[in-house]
């Protein structure tokens, strides 16, 4: 599962990368939560646009979004399977821009978070599918999943999963659900390749979505759990049966 990433580049290193039509315009973030407005982008009459959506699925189906489960991640396995994303793995395929993404790793006392970034230091483009939500009174809102797959063998000591990573000469076929089947698209979600990520610990200030700031990406110093202290071992018991030359003992 992937709950939290960034996207700190500029919009016109995103705009270069992704080549969407749109100026668009955004503040660098570091910790970007479910149910928060998300950058993606999507195809649509033949050209990229530069579009958001809120992180939290919703299919076009649902009655009450409120009592549904918030869906923020798509596992690639069961993509044309299940309900929920059938429709959108066909018609509704998007990227999703970032720099990198957390984790954490399970310590011994607490959980390690991890930022998880390129190792070339490069933006990354996470596969994603959106739908829009439209209420039965009127009013619409789009929605997104990021798509996840197994993780690799760096990724595996820190947590079983990871995002669906796309390279840019894959962004075309991704996007494009006019001529692209879904069980042909489904073939470029795999773990990426080893090497690729670099791996820092970082504070667990990020376990709030109310920080945000680049200090949320600096390493700091892994401290080795303490060792439990043994137990003093326990005096031995008097016996009462008797001493040691038969006789009993009063005491």
């Amino acid at each position: 599962m992937c709950g939290r990433y960034t996207l700190t580049a500029s919009p016109e290193e995103v705009r270069e990368l992704f080549s969407y039509i749109e100026q668009s315009n955004f503040p660098p973030r570091y910790n970007i939560a479910p149910t928060q407005p998300i950058a993606l982008v999507k195809n649509e009459h033949g050209q990229r646009h530069f579009a958001l959506a809120r992180w939290g699925f919703v299919p076009s189906w649902v009655k009450d979004p409120a009592s549904f489960t918030l869906l923020i991640n798509a596992r690639a396995e069961t993509l044309l399977e299940k309900p929920s994303f059938k429709a959108a793995i066909k018609h509704r395929r998007c990227l999703i821009p970032a720099n990198g993404f957390y984790e954490w790793q399970r310590a011994v006392s607490a959980k390690q978070p991890y930022y998880i970034s390129a190792a070339n230091n490069q933006p990354l483009a996470f596969a994603g599918l959106w739908e829009t939500w439209s209420h039965p009174e009127g009013g619409d809102i789009d929605t997104a999943a990021m798509i996840t797959v197994e993780a690799n063998e760096d990724m595996a000591p820190i947590h079983h999963r990871m995002p669906a990573l796309l390279e840019p000469h894959q962004f075309d076929a991704w996007l494009d659900t006019g001529t692209v089947m879904a069980r042909e698209a489904v073939t470029f979600l795999k773990p990426a390749p080893k090497g690729v990520l670099s791996f820092t610990p970082v504070s667990t200030r990020v376990n709030s979505a109310s920080h945000d700031d680049e200090g949320l990406i600096r390493e700091v110093e892994l401290t080795e759990p303490k060792k439990p202290e043994p137990k003093p071992a326990k005096p031995p018991r008097k016996k009462k049966t008797g001493t040691d030359d038969g006789q009993l003992d009063l005491f």
